[in-house]
């Protein structure tokens, strides 16, 4: 912290020989071992179980490894686990790698996957964890120290795909723990290729290599992720030198990056969809859409589909695209980005047609519209207060009149878990390449016994939505799934149980001499950036 306050008055020989005395992590600094991370959102926890976002995950999977990773375009890979296989319809095999240890020295075995996927279920005050990603498993079996088997109570092909999400923790240090103890750094023990160092929420993440790790040895000695979620501040802090890599830069400094030489951008299709969640079931302490006269309305008018409609048909998608999101992101009406899993060709975009929308405002009842606040994470993703700002002249036009509140996503998730928001402006990455997850997380009727609609903030329900959506995720044949997960899209998509608007395409800006591998997953793994010689 002294080296960080003293590095505007001190040159860069002395600082670099201060630091030698100070802390291991300046030191790493002035010798060029570490990299500096501009991050585009916060992290709001080290507790790997307690939020399934990007940034959490991406700081997890770096102290924490799941059974099975994902490359760069999502496809699975060994990691924790080097085999895996289903030895009946209802039962999976792991077989994990021998010879792992955990930071402090002790052995990784089976009995940490078992212990790990019990915690998963119940993490207490988390606004959306994992724990439908194991709900669909009834019963975990230590074959012995490097073989675990676990048996759904339907055939669940998912299996796989969901323990690319779970980081593996330790039972030792685990047991008892909670998400102030990894916070603190106490329980912070994992396997992975970063030992924890050192958080400041809302600023900072330090990491230090581990040099035991048993995978390739990552050239960063030293990794800090640096929370800096405003667009012009993390160009600059690229420019200064402040930071090596960014992520999400500011559209409007691509070109004059991509023109620097000092400077290399990098870029992948992004499989995250930006949409609009209409809260059909409120809680009695959320912010109340009220009518003309100031009086609240009860119940809120997104209860019904008319509604919902209308305001997808405000919105003009195409003009967010270009000019608020300056060509980062490409249009949709549905989760998937085209040509993957489970997308379907024949569901089009909705078209932009306000005149269309009143006339359905009205025939729903309310031909004055009504006044409504929309939320927005101001720290999550790229220009995420300013589409809602977008979205809210464009509703405004057709009678709905929108106030935006854009908060930290600490507040969001805290009061979007609890259904006190009346709309919010939400973003998913579909990091399974597959919409089943997505919609049995956000719209699946909540169910906690069965850990379903984990991040249900809507209180949305439809039974035949949730019948083909069950379905779907207990059907092993590909193409059936895809045939049957394509269907329960188009009914919640029909009901306007959700509105998307756009997927990201995911941009990184980096010192010309460090190589950026593009994810779809949008994670920025610092193992996977090297330096060119």
């Amino acid at each position: 912290m002294y080296c960080t306050s003293r590095r505007r008055i001190l040159s860069a020989s002395l600082l670099a020989l201060f630091c030698t005395f100070a802390t291991p992590f300046a030191a790493a600094q002035a010798s060029g071992t570490s990299l500096r991370i501009g991050m585009a959102a916060s992290v709001t926890s080290m507790d790997p179980h307690y939020y399934n976002a990007t940034p959490n995950n991406t700081v997890a999977f770096h102290v924490f490894e799941p059974l099975i990773a994902q490359d760069s375009k999502g496809k699975p890979i060994p990691a924790l686990a080097t085999s895996w296989k289903p030895v009946s319809d209802t039962v999976w095999e792991f077989k994990l790698r021998d010879g792992v240890k955990w930071h402090d020295g002790s052995a990784f075995t089976a009995k940490d996957v078992a212990f790990t996927l019990e915690r998963a279920r119940n993490v207490p005050g988390a606004p959306g964890g994992f724990a439908s990603m194991v709900a669909p498993i009834k019963s975990v079996e230590v074959v012995d120290p490097l073989t675990v088997r676990m048996t759904t109570g339907v055939p669940a092909p998912n299996i796989p795909i969901f323990m690319t999400f779970l980081a593996i923790v330790s039972e030792q240090h685990g047991k008892g723990a909670t998400t102030a103890d990894y916070n603190s750094g106490k329980t912070m023990i994992g396997t992975g290729p970063y030992k924890f160092s050192k958080y400041v929420a809302g600023e900072s993440v330090e990491l230090v290599r581990n040099d035991a790790w048993w995978g390739p040895k990552p050239e960063w000695t030293q990794v800090s992720f640096k929370i800096v979620p405003n667009l012009a501040v993390r160009t600059t802090s690229l420019l200064s030198g402040d930071v090596d890599v960014i992520e999400a830069p500011s559209a409007t400094d691509l070109p004059r990056l991509k023109s620097d030489k000092k400077v290399a951008v990098y870029s992948t299709r992004s499989i995250r969809v930006a949409y609009i969640n209409p809260v059909v079931k409120p809680s009695a302490e959320a912010e109340p859409i009220t009518d003309a006269a100031g009086k609240k309305i009860d119940p809120t008018p997104l209860q019904n589909p008319k509604v919902r409609q209308a305001l997808s048909l405000a919105i003009n998608r195409q003009g967010i695209a270009e000019r608020v999101m300056l060509g980062t992101a490409e249009v949709t009406g549905q989760i998937m980005p085209s040509g993957l899993f489970g997308y379907s060709p024949d569901f089009k975009v909705p078209a932009y047609n306000p005149e269309a929308a009143k006339k359905l405002l009205a025939e729903a009842g309310f031909p004055k519209g009504f006044n409504i606040t929309l939320t927005a994470a101001n720290d999550r993703t790229p220009y995420n207060v300013e589409v809602a700002q977008a979205i809210a002249q464009m509703w405004s036009r057709i009678g709905v009149t929108t106030k935006v509140n854009g908060v930290p996503t600490s507040v969001y998730a805290k009061a979007g878990g609890a259904l006190n928001l009346p709309v919010y402006l939400g973003s998913w990455g579909n990091t399974s390449m597959e919409p089943g997850v997505t919609m049995q997380q956000l719209l699946h009727t909540t169910d906690k016994a069965a850990s379903k609609g984990s991040y249900n903030w809507s209180g949305y329900s439809n039974p035949k939505f949730d019948t083909l959506l069950d379905n779907g995720m207990a059907t092993v044949d590909a193409k059936e799934r895809e045939r049957v997960l394509q269907e329960a899209t188009r009914v919640v998509l029909d009901d306007y149980g959700v509105i998307p608007i756009f997927h990201f395409l995911s941009f990184w800006a980096a010192r010309s001499n460090i190589a950026v591998e593009p994810r779809a997953d949008g994670m920025s793994l610092a193992y996977s950036m090297k330096s060119k010689r």
